[in-house]
């Protein structure tokens, strides 16, 4: 009796130690698989354009202390100006979508009406349809109303209704309860008072949450900048690093160190406000 017992422990600890083995490796696997593109770029961007042609991506350079790649890519690119227009853009953006999603957050769930549960099935059809099928018709428009080649033009754009921010704002004020509300209209507050005293501060998790997907999304977004912004100075950073792109080929080198000098005021964000943003998603999907 007390071999087989043994054994079970031994079987279940052999077993326990092979699973973790197993888990660590596949985390490591992974972990690699999605860094490998990263590495690449950065061994890329310090290469020079003889050593790019003449060895494998994965080639060490021979100088690690070689920036002409960047200070190039940045003037040759204009990024300067990019990033300016990119934040500019982002702000507004921003700004805009938390301010009208969280607004309409607040009707369809604290106000029952008709045509409320008609709007929320609009909100679902909408976000099924693909930009691109819509594009035609967005560009008469955007040429109609003359905004087509201004920055002011694409921020009213890229202003549209974020379907998902507003669903996720609809689902953290369902926990919200409703006795604040009423608490609130006892005292003699507005609707609006409630909405911007009240509602609008605790729904900071889920504008954290909102913020960082939609923020991404403006950050990356290179279809329309390039389809509306054809003005080289009103170019996005997404925009500006294909400048390097051409019918006579493509220099990687450049356009690897403007990734790279792309991403870095993102990874500078992220590590000065890893902690909220954190405790924003955690509780936005908690609460969500």
């Amino acid at each position: 009796m007390k071999n087989t017992v043994s054994k079970r422990k031994k079987h279940y600890t052999v077993g326990g130690i092979t699973w973790i083995i197993v888990e660590y490796a596949s985390l490591i696997f992974f972990g690699l698989c999605a860094l490998l593109p990263v590495i690449s770029c950065v061994i890329t961007a310090f290469k020079t354009e003889e050593e790019y042609r003449s060895t494998n991506v994965m080639t060490l350079p021979e100088n690690w202390l070689n920036f002409d790649n960047f200070i190039k890519a940045f003037k040759t690119a204009n990024m300067g100006q990019a990033f300016l227009n990119s934040v500019i853009v982002m702000v507004c953006v921003l700004l805009v979508s938390v301010i009208i999603g969280t607004q309409l957050a607040y009707v369809l769930n604290r106000f029952q009406f008709p045509g409320n549960g008609l709007i929320r099935n609009l909100f679902l059809f909408a976000s099924l349809l693909p930009g691109v099928a819509m594009q035609v018709t967005v560009f008469k428009i955007m040429t109609a109303l003359g905004f087509v080649n201004h920055l002011y033009g694409y921020i009213i754009m890229m202003c549209g209704t974020d379907v998902i921010s507003i669903y996720i704002f609809i689902q953290f004020m369902e926990n919200i309860p409703i006795s604040l509300d009423e608490s609130a209209i006892i005292d003699g507050a507005s609707y609006f008072k409630i909405y911007w005293k009240i509602m609008l501060p605790l729904l900071k998790p889920a504008i954290v949450t909102s913020c960082i997907l939609k923020g991404v999304g403006v950050y990356n977004e290179y279809y329309a900048a390039q389809l509306y912004l054809l003005d080289k100075k009103l170019h996005t950073i997404a925009r500006s690093l294909y400048t390097f792109v051409g019918p006579m080929g493509s220099q990687y080198n450049l356009i690897c160190a403007g990734v790279i000098i792309s991403l870095l005021p993102a990874l500078i964000v992220f590590i000065l406000c890893q902690k909220q943003i954190y405790s924003g998603i955690a509780a936005g999907a908690v609460k969500g």
